[in-house]
């Protein structure tokens, strides 16, 4: 084994550690565990100890165990329940996108006054984008995953995602218009993605169910399944839509197969053993501290920004589709983590130049500490 592969199973073996050990220490003081291992993280990295540095290896790894943590929440999706909240969830998606938006181009015009609306767009951009993930491993340890709020979480960060993605077109169109990639072309890739989905994941599902007994050994499934779910993830990102999302469109399809509980099993155990630890513990990897204090006030009034525009906009879009008040707070506080499409948002803004190294350390860790504060925030609103 070359050095730098063995370099890697070290690191792998520590982070496995301290993901564990976070998490049970998260558990034992009734945290959720993903909390703990985020922290483990931060701990283990050069933030702190310095144990283990953050490296593309790292990076590939952490990307699979979020793809099968989405495929595993996409199994474990009611595929009819997320069909008739489908109003709901658009609702509580153009909320949770307009709000932050327009609150993140005024907060950058108060802290910034010379920068222009550009800059603040792109800000409003990154917080606007949820990272559902972090909330999916709660509702999953809080067993509200399937649960109407848990539902609505789920549809309206599909919608989300993909809303995300339009506005960012719009706003690279307007900021460098020979850069723009055309909104309706963008559009159209997005639309297609879906129907393409849509269609195959039917066809496949009626064709497993009519065949089910001639296809694949009970042994082959698992693999099977984890294959199916890297292709559309891979296919998802090529037509410009997140890969959680394919993988989250992958677990649906699978859940309606007879190899269900089977795939499930053994996937989980693969996942939750192994990739999706290495996922929340890298988060707290990559948190850099340095120059902090410079930033100290536009970190914290975009923090609040961050958390106050997903809570109202989110909550009052679930309010008008005549959720309770309670179940409006869970939604917006499900909500509120940032995760992969703000990263990709702020690195295009900063190589573009439309945002200052500030700006991007502040939103940067902005996107990092939403996904430490939300899991202990999200149990409480359930409590």
């Amino acid at each position: 084994m070359e050095h730098g592969g063995l370099n890697f199973v070290i690191d792998l073996a520590l982070m496995l550690i301290f993901a564990n050990l976070g998490g049970i220490a998260a558990q034992k003081l009734n945290q959720p565990s993903v909390l703990g291992q985020i922290l483990a993280g931060l701990l283990a990295g050069p933030a702190v100890l310095n144990i283990v540095t953050p490296n593309e290896i790292i990076s590939t790894f952490a990307e699979l165990g979020v793809i099968l943590l989405m495929f595993l929440a996409g199994m474990e999706t009611d595929l009819y329940e997320l069909k008739k909240s489908a109003g709901a969830s658009a609702s509580i998606a153009v909320g949770g996108v307009i709000m932050p938006m327009v609150m993140g181009i005024l907060a950058i015009k108060i802290l910034y006054p010379s920068e222009g609306i550009i800059s603040g767009a792109f800000v409003g951009v990154i917080l606007a984008a949820t990272s559902i993930s972090i909330t999916v491993q709660v509702l999953r340890e809080i067993e509200k995953l399937n649960d109407k709020t848990g539902i609505g979480i789920l549809g309206a960060a599909v919608i989300d995602d993909v809303l995300s993605i339009i506005v960012l077109t719009l706003v690279i169109g307007v900021a460098s218009p020979g850069e723009g990639s055309g909104i309706l072309f963008v559009v159209l890739k997005i639309v297609a993605f879906f129907v393409l989905t849509m269609v195959a994941g039917r066809i496949f599902t009626t064709f497993m169910n009519k065949n089910s007994s001639k296809m694949l050994r009970d042994r082959n499934v698992g693999a099977f399944a984890i294959i199916i779910c890297f292709i559309l993830a891979f296919v998802a990102e090529e037509f410009g839509v997140a890969a959680i999302i394919g993988a989250y469109f992958t677990g649906i399809v699978f859940s309606l197969t007879p190899y269900n509980h089977r795939v499930e099993k053994d996937v989980s155990s693969i996942a939750f053993t192994l990739f999706t630890p290495v996922f929340f513990l890298n988060i707290g990897l990559i948190i850099n501290l340095d120059g902090v204090c410079g930033i100290l006030v536009p970190l914290v009034v975009l923090m609040i920004v961050a958390m106050v525009s997903k809570i109202i906009g989110c909550g009052l879009g679930a309010k008008l589709m005549k959720f309770s008040a309670r179940e409006s707070i869970q939604i917006g506080v499900g909500m509120i983590p940032r995760g992969e499409v703000g990263l990709i948002v702020a690195n295009v803004a900063k190589s573009g130049g439309f945002i200052s190294d500030n700006m991007f350390t502040a939103t940067i860790l902005v996107v990092v500490l939403t996904t430490i504060i939300t899991p202990p925030m999200l149990k409480k609103a359930y409590e």
